[in-house]
């Protein structure tokens, strides 16, 4: 099992910014790539951002390309949302993701809330 904790949401005013972390623990070593999905209220939960365990492979959707960037610091089993230029749309449950390597089951964190708001 993998356990996965976030932090670092909160409340920002539109253009503002905010850095999410979410840390990993349990059997780390089946986890093969780490990302965010968000999740707003009435649509389904979409992925915001991922990145492989060795860094090589990143993806991002669409409309955070530009303002947001994933990373990790694999000795801390740690990855990072830094988010930028924040907009009202993103506002949203933040949910970090593991996926295992030899299953394919993904973890999830609890969640934390991003709102961006004036």
């Amino acid at each position: 099992q993998v356990q996965l904790v976030e932090s670092g949401g909160g409340l920002v005013q539109p253009g503002g910014s905010l850095r999410l972390s979410c840390a990993a623990s349990g059997r780390v070593f089946s986890i093969y790539s780490m990302g965010w999905y968000r999740q707003a209220p009435g649509k389904e939960r979409e992925l915001v951002a991922a990145i492989t365990n060795t860094g090589r492979d990143i993806n991002y959707a669409d409309s955070v390309k530009g303002r947001f960037t994933i990373s990790r610091d694999n000795a801390k089993n740690t990855v990072y949302l830094q988010m930028n230029s924040l907009r009202a749309e993103d506002a949203a449950m933040y949910y970090c993701n593991a996926k295992n390597r030899f299953s394919g089951v993904n973890y999830w964190g609890q969640g934390t809330q991003v709102t961006a708001a004036s």
